[in-house]
C-alpha cells in the first residue's frame, strides 16, 4: 500500500477517537460559532505535530519523561476547568437560535482550542510519537508521503466533524438538548482528566 494511504488510514484511526478537541469542534459546529478559525487551529496544529514527529522529534519526546509529565498534569488541570465550565453552561442552557447571549469571543474560542490541543499529552503521543514512528518505517522519502496522508486525514476528519455538526442544529434549537450535551462533555472531560492523573507514574 502507498505510504500516503497508509498515513491516511493511520491518521484517521487515531484522530477519529473522541477526545476533548473533537468534543469542542462538535460544539462549535453545532453553534456555528467561529467554526472556520477553530478548524484552522486544529488542522494546522495537527500538521505541525505530525511533521515534527516525522522529522524525528518523537524519539526526543520519549527521552524526556519529565516534560511529558508536566504536560500531563497541566492537561488534567485544564480539562477539569473546562468540565466546570460545561457544567455551569448546563445550568443555564441557551437555544441555538438565540442571538447574542452566551456567544463567546473569537479570542476565547481560539485559546480554548489551542489549550485543548497543545495541553493534551495524548495528542503528542498519537501524532508526534506514534505517527512519527510509523512514518520512519517508510524510509527517508516515503515517510514524508506518509506524513502527507496523515495530515490529509486530519483535514478530512475535522472538516467533516465541524461542518457535519450543522446537521444537528434543529435538535439543538432546544435548551434541553444543550443541557444534555454540556453535561455529557463535562463528564467526559472529568473522565479524561482522571485518566491522565491515573496514568501519571
Amino acid at each position: 500500500m502507498s505510504p500516503f494511504f497508509t498515513g491516511l488510514g493511520s491518521g484517521l484511526a487515531l484522530i477519529i477517537a473522541i477526545g476533548a478537541q473533537n468534543a469542542f469542534v462538535l460544539r462549535q459546529g453545532i453553534r456555528r460559532e467561529y467554526l472556520l478559525p477553530v478548524l484552522a487551529v486544529c488542522i494546522l496544529s495537527d500538521a505541525v505535530l505530525i511533521l515534527l514527529g516525522t522529522a524525528g522529534i518523537g524519539k526526543l519526546a520519549e527521552t524526556a519523561p519529565l516534560a511529558l509529565d508536566a504536560i500531563r498534569w497541566a492537561g488534567a488541570a485544564f480539562l477539569l476547568a473546562y468540565a466546570v465550565l460545561s457544567f455551569k453552561r448546563a445550568l443555564r442552557p441557551a437555544a441555538l437560535e438565540a442571538t447574542g447571549g452566551g456567544r463567546g469571543t473569537l479570542a476565547a474560542a481560539i485559546l480554548t482550542c489551542l489549550s485543548l490541543t497543545w495541553l493534551n499529552p495524548h495528542v503528542y503521543l498519537d501524532t508526534v510519537v506514534l505517527l512519527g514512528s510509523l512514518a520512519s518505517s517508510h524510509g527517508p522519502d516515503g515517510r514524508w508521503v506518509f506524513a502527507a496522508g496523515a495530515v490529509a486525514a486530519s483535514t478530512l476528519w475535522f472538516s467533516a466533524l465541524g461542518f457535519g455538526a450543522r446537521l444537528l442544529a434543529p435538535v439543538f434549537a432546544r435548551p434541553s438538548a444543550w443541557r444534555i450535551l454540556d453535561v455529557a462533555i463535562g463528564v467526559f472531560m472529568v473522565v479524561l482528566a482522571l485518566s491522565l492523573v491515573v496514568s501519571s507514574p
